[in-house]
């Protein structure tokens, strides 16, 4: 273990010289030349900034302070779509981007923008942001990361070493992400994205307590003319959107990975020596996700013939609940016919009526998720699904009573162009990265169809090194970005 953090720290003495040396060395390091070359991007005009600090305290401090805003107890987070917590939430997010010195709107539904105005306004924008809406007793990283770390970075620690962009920056807040209170995941992307079912489907949709989501989003102070098209966004206004997220599972952590470093050093003024080592970890800094799996929401009922659950001999029963569970094993006998691992399905719902130990289920309701980066061998998946329950309703003498997919959305790839800017970016800060797949799905999946979209991961550990890697990254990739076809040189100010 000391040996590593000797090395650790020899490593970071080393990358230090390299950044001086960088600006008054004329031969460039034929590792920067080749990493240029492949990404297109002049790493070599912005190693000046490569080292930039981001105050990482302050940062936690407004993550906490975000995080406050709560039903549930900390640690845990609950923020439901329109509740008292979350308007007060929202207010503060407002809050935070005012003072940054963004330009604040909302649309009709509360989706939240903070425009950061380039030297050419009339450029299309690059964008980026998260929500921070959370699923009852949560964490305070799931969105709220990227959501405030976005306006860090492209605030802080742009601002603080005089970037100028050509395109204009903004940050947004989503409205509910997740499906909480609706059943409707990531709504204000969809609406976003030009959704014209779901504008509709809004004036008509209520909770679990009965209350419309008109009156709860009039009761946030939104949704004044009722009239959702408007929120629906232009092809035209982003030409990039960029999303920083924690990962959401084990993988970055998990996985070892081997940098190999290069540098070139003068030595006693007379000589040039080449060093070169690699250096071992454990875990990856940075996910550059390359695809995000879609899922498709699936609710299926059952009626049987219920009975008392002494009374009535097993070859007489219709057993409702018996049918949901086979469902189930077949929903997983279903997607590993797939032979692939980016198949998954769950049964996240299985509920029985009446619901009691001694009485056989009269219904049942099974509500299935299943996805994939593939969408036709997904959609297979859903067809074997149902032709499941109707081969299980015909045996046990049960009806379906309902086979309904609620969504079934394609994925979606990031784009080239934003991955090798990301890449990039990882390789002027000596960050170890992993080219993966988001299994999680996001609102980066539907502003994909309005804008060239990528998505950076940081690990679940969250120590207070990712979390600043991860504002380095994005910092980094929306300059570049913002400043496609100028000079880096140019855009950051001496």
């Amino acid at each position: 273990m000391a040996f590593r953090f000797s090395l650790i720290l020899h490593f970071l003495l080393l990358t230090f010289i390299v950044f001086i040396q960088a600006q008054n060395v004329d031969e460039r390091d034929p590792t920067i030349k080749t990493m240029e070359e492949h990404s297109g991007y002049p790493l070599h005009e912005i190693l000046s900034i490569s080292s930039f600090s981001v105050d990482s305290l302050n940062l936690q401090k407004q993550i906490d302070e975000l995080s406050s805003f709560s039903d549930s107890p900390a640690p845990s987070v609950t923020r439901i779509l329109y509740s008292e917590n979350d308007v007060l939430a929202r207010r503060f997010i407002k809050n935070l981007m005012a003072h940054a010195g963004l330009s604040v709107r909302e649309d009709a539904v509360g989706n939240i923008f903070g425009r950061w105005k380039g030297s050419e306004p009339d450029l299309s924008v690059v964008s980026t942001g998260s929500h921070i809406d959370a699923i009852p007793y949560s964490g305070k990283y799931d969105g709220n990361l990227g959501r405030r770390i976005t306006n860090q970075s492209a605030n802080d620690a742009l601002t603080g070493y005089g970037f100028k962009p050509k395109r204009s920056l903004e940050v947004i807040m989503f409205t509910s992400e997740e499906p909480t209170r609706y059943g409707i995941s990531c709504l204000g992307s969809r609406l976003l994205a030009g959704s014209v079912s779901l504008a509709g489907a809004l004036k008509q949709t209520v909770d679990n307590h009965n209350i419309s989501f008109l009156d709860a989003a009039k009761s946030a102070g939104y949704a004044k003319n009722e009239d959702f098209s408007n929120v629906f966004l232009d092809d035209r206004i982003y030409s990039a959107f960029v999303e920083l997220h924690i990962e959401q599972g084990p993988i970055l952590e998990n996985e070892g990975c081997m940098l190999f470093y290069s540098f070139t050093l003068p030595f006693f003024t007379l000589h040039i020596y080449k060093c070169q080592f690699t250096l071992s970890l454990e875990g990856v800094s940075i996910g550059i996700v390359t695809a995000i799996a879609a899922p498709a929401s699936i609710k299926v009922e059952f009626g049987g013939s219920g009975g008392h659950a002494g009374a009535v001999l097993m070859p007489q029963r219709n057993d409702a609940g018996l049918a949901a569970a086979e469902l189930a094993l077949a929903v997983e006998k279903h997607v590993l016919e797939s032979r692939s691992i980016d198949t998954v399905g769950t049964v996240g719902i299985l509920e029985l009526h009446p619901g009691a130990i001694n009485s056989i289920p009269s219904k049942s309701h099974v509500e299935i998720d299943t996805r994939d980066i593939d969408e036709k061998r997904r959609n297979n998946v859903i067809e074997k699904i149902h032709e499941s329950a109707v081969e299980i309703s015909k045996r046990r003498g049960v009806e379906v009573l309902e086979f309904k997919i609620v969504n079934q959305d394609p994925p979606a790839c990031s784009d080239d162009s934003i991955i090798k800017a990301m890449e990039s970016a990882t390789q002027v800060l000596n960050l170890s990265y992993k080219k993966m797949i988001s299994r999680a799905y996001h609102d980066s999946l539907f502003m994909a169809r309005k804008a060239p979209m990528g998505m950076i991961f940081i690990p679940c550990y969250k120590a207070p090194e990712d979390i600043a890697n991860g504002v380095k990254v994005l910092a980094l990739t929306l300059a570049n970005l913002s400043n496609v076809n100028v000079s880096s040189q140019a855009a950051f100010s001496s």
